[in-house]
């Protein structure tokens, strides 16, 4: 596979901004990320493409989310480079709902926290973005409220939701993801931070997995991945979950919000509470 990578320099707010923006679309980009230059203390845009970059997307997608136009470089990086590891070096610790997430370069976690360690790897899910510490703040809040039992984390990534949802109920989750590179991240996270028992990493398409419906119906379901998917899910959620299971979904922007809570409402699923982080939404929703 050729790589190339699209880089500008941003004001941080302007970067993020267009990270969200980028990571929106499936079709321009495999990652996008902002981070400080060390030397400069500029903040740089940077997006990893499999082929030669749209120029003409990138513009038009920082004319619409900044205002105006950008000045973007390319340059081909070493295709032997884990691209993933490389856009996420240097991302300091996160804190939400009380879950703290570190890599292994970072100093100790402090106390009363429910620490998890995830290094960057070529699996998406560190914590860092808006739609993950959404989701890790809905789980602190369904897990003050009731106690769960049989739980599934849906398009798990890094495993990071699976291995919060096990830290604290110390209960096995089963954890899917369509990626294989993503199933054997996450069990390799999950063993890191001592519950490779209770988290179970399955690849898996859907929601349509025997092995899923065997360990249906659930109390808990979290996913965490794009607005269009889980639409198309919503059917097989109502399938799968209990009355009165707790539905957490994000990956969702704040405009496509509403689409998705009109198509669980189809099928009796609720909006029961709704976080946001800058222009995210993570969903909380109940099966009545």
């Amino acid at each position: 596979m050729t790589l190339s990578q699209l880089s500008t320099p941003l004001t941080k707010e302007q970067a993020y901004a267009l990270v969200d923006a980028v990571m929106a679309r499936e079709d321009i980009a495999i990652t996008a990320s902002a981070h400080e230059d060390a030397e400069t203390g500029e903040w740089v845009f940077e997006a990893t493409c499999d082929s030669e970059p749209d120029i003409e997307a990138f513009n038009a997608i920082a004319r619409e989310t900044l205002g105006g136009d950008v000045s973007f470089a390319v340059e081909a990086i070493d295709p032997s480079v884990n691209w993933v590891a490389k856009s996420l070096e240097g991302l300091q610790p996160v804190v939400a709902g009380g879950f703290y997430i570190y890599g292994s370069h970072d100093d100790a976690p402090p106390a009363g926290v429910t620490a998890i360690r995830i290094d960057a790897a070529q699996a998406f899910g560190t914590g860092h973005h808006e739609t993950t510490t959404g989701c890790l703040e809905a789980i602190d809040r369904a897990l003050k409220r009731r106690r769960y039992t049989s739980m599934l984390d849906v398009g798990t990534g890094t495993g990071v939701l699976a291995i919060a949802l096990a830290k604290r109920t110390h209960l096995p989750v089963l954890a899917t993801d369509i990626d294989p590179i993503a199933v054997t991240t996450t069990a390799d996270n999950a063993r890191e931070n001592g519950v490779g028992r209770l988290v179970i990493p399955l690849e898996a398409t859907g929601l349509d997995h025997r092995q899923i419906s065997a360990g249906a119906p659930y109390d808990l379901v979290a996913a965490n991945i794009l607005a269009g998917p889980l639409v198309s899910l919503a059917p097989g959620m109502r399938r799968i979950t209990q009355r009165g299971a707790t539905i957490i979904l994000s990956g969702i922007l704040l405009t496509q919000a509403a689409r998705v809570v009109s198509a669980y409402a189809l099928q009796g699923i609720v909006l029961r509470h709704r976080i946001e982080k800058k222009e995210w939404a993570t969903l909380v929703l109940e099966r009545t």
